[in-house]
């Protein structure tokens, strides 16, 4: 994991003595609402329907359990006991006071965390693979370069004032576990026929009103010049991209006006202008860099090496090798896996966290992998790498504290936007539709024979709950004043990332569960097997027995 340097947390101090005084000035009445609010949103800080929400970020998913412990006391100390994990890796807390949120960021920057750039028209977090580092197929461990980038955009004076956000994944892997094309720029790590390090470049992709897969701009960018050319992409959007009409202000809407070809050619004219400059990044620059990610001791970490202990039963070891299916998966490393902890409980908004659970986590982040904890894109938690010999032992401290439930990849693992529960900008509520449909699937035997088939829900167009690219997408949509729900089928967030395509009119409320499980009922008639996904049948008989099941 990165460990701050003194510049880095000197500007996080810098940063919340800043805050504190725009705060203090706007509530005595010195700043208006509008010269306040950019300054907020610079820092995290929206106002929700009912209280100012904070998004703290998560630097490509990664923190350390004296941070989970911090943001466990920020739950308890400013916030009503939880927070909520996002889709791009972060936390955010719904229920603030706008006078304390200053104190909350001092808090914060103990243990090296911040709000910086969280929101507004900037360059957003960095995000990467949840797997980054412990993925046998990467070419590369994404998260130095993510760090790379990070310290490159934060406070960028070209571009804290950009036409719209602007977001930024990388990847290392062959499996895309970022949805780097659904990223205004999308990064991939590969190696030319030298066996060079470099990236695959892509731009212009981007979910909400205009979905847009993103776009190859470059093949191979040499690793050095990685900075140079990402300066060059933002200064053409920043001097080309729309400033008068914030729906058409993404760099997706300006690579789609010039064409690709005149925007990579302005893009190369930039770069050309710039590429060998103090953007350059030096052999000995990215090497500092690496050298700041300390590794956990994975091998000096205490091991049971027992599978079964003496109260065990035949029915609680077949529950522990449920789990171990299909909460833990194979990591690079021999004798460990990786152990994803489930954020989906019944009646339980998708992402939630308590503050208890954030103490109780942090805690067998220490006993079982080093300390280390990761938020993933799917709203749960990652424990990077746990010694097979632990794994009976971490889920039994699961169970105790009611973490253990073994739905990750599964239906009821469903991305959720906050919606109207707490959202001024959602049409629909999103969360009661998560939790309906998760409880029409329940058996342990029916969810694994389903499969992983990813229901995304969205309360407004602006996608926070990426249902464009789920492969059953929920749009809320508001009908004078009543909720109704668009439903998109055949999206997909890897590699092969495609939109889904509108299966109808849209869905009463009251309907839209039900419409849910009609079409997984019709996917299990229509299978030819238990090997056939939910994607596999859906290329081979179209929308239509699906729509007739809905609407007919």
């Amino acid at each position: 994991m990165y460990q701050y340097s003194q510049t880095d947390q000197e500007i996080v101090d810098q940063r919340v003595i800043h805050f504190r005084d725009q705060t203090d000035r706007y509530l005595k009445g010195d700043l208006s609402e509008d010269q306040f609010r950019p300054l907020r949103l610079m820092n995290g800080l929206y106002i929700q329907r009912f209280a100012p929400m904070l998004r703290i970020a998560i630097p490509y998913g990664e923190l350390n359990s004296k941070q989970l412990r911090m943001l466990g006391t920020v739950a308890r100390k400013y916030d009503k006991g939880y927070g909520h994990i996002t889709t791009r890796q972060n936390i955010q807390f719904n229920w603030l006071k706008l006078e304390q949120v200053p104190d909350l960021l001092a808090d914060l920057a103990t243990v090296q965390m911040h709000a910086i750039q969280t929101s507004g028209n900037c360059i957003r977090n960095i995000t990467s693979d949840h797997l980054a580092g412990i993925d046998a197929t990467e070419v590369e461990d994404p998260r130095p370069w993510c760090e790379i980038i990070r310290q490159w955009a934060t406070l960028h004076p070209e571009f804290l004032y950009l036409p719209r956000k602007f977001k930024i994944a990388v990847t290392g892997s062959v499996t895309d576990r970022a949805a780097i094309l659904a990223h205004d720029i999308g990064l991939r790590l590969v190696r030319n026929d030298q066996q060079e390090t470099g990236f695959q470049v892509f731009a212009g992709g981007g979910l909400g009103r205009t979905p847009v897969v993103g776009k190859q701009i470059r093949e191979f960018l040499p690793r050095h010049h990685l900075l140079s050319y990402l300066e060059a992409i933002l200064r053409v959007y920043n001097l080309d991209g729309r400033r008068d009409n914030k729906y058409k202000a993404r760099i997706k809407i300006l690579v789609n006006s010039m064409g690709m070809d005149a925007f990579q050619s302005a893009v190369n004219d930039r770069f050309q202008e710039i590429k060998d400059g103090e953007l350059t990044l030096t052999d000995s620059r990215i090497a500092e860099i690496k050298s700041r990610f300390i590794s956990p001791q994975w091998h000096t970490i205490p091991v049971t090496h027992h599978i079964h202990d003496v109260n065990s039963t035949h029915a609680r070891d077949e529950e522990f090798e449920s789990w171990k299916r299909q909460n833990t998966i194979a990591s690079r490393h021999i004798g460990f896996r990786s152990v994803f902890i489930s954020l989906k409980k019944k009646n339980i908004a998708p992402g939630d966290i308590s503050a208890d659970e954030m103490d109780a986590i942090a805690g067998m982040a220490d006993r079982y992998c080093g300390g280390i904890i990761r938020t993933t894109h799917r709203q749960n938690l990652l424990l990077p790498l746990v010694h097979t010999g632990n794994l009976y032992s971490l889920w039994n401290d699961l169970r105790k504290s009611n973490q253990s439930d073994t739905n990750v990849h599964t239906i009821q693992d469903i991305i959720c936007c906050p919606g109207l529960e707490f959202c001024s900008l959602a049409n629909t509520s999103s969360i009661p539709i998560a939790l309906e449909i998760r409880e029409r699937f329940t058996d342990p035997q029916e969810l694994k024979s389903l499969g992983d088939i990813q229901i995304k829900i969205s309360g407004c167009m602006n996608a926070c709950g990426h249902h464009h690219i789920g492969h059953i997408g929920i749009l809320g949509v508001d009908k004078k004043g009543q909720q109704w729900f668009q439903l998109t089928l055949g999206g997909r967030a890897d590699q092969n990332l495609r939109l889904g395509e509108r299966l109808g009119p849209a869905v009463d409320r009251n309907r839209i569960a039900e419409a849910v499980e009609l079409i997984i009922r019709q996917y299990l008639e229509l299978r030819s097997g238990p090997g056939e996904t939910f994607l596999d049948t859906l290329d081979r008989v179209g929308l239509m027995p699906f729509k007739d099941v809905v609407y007919g």
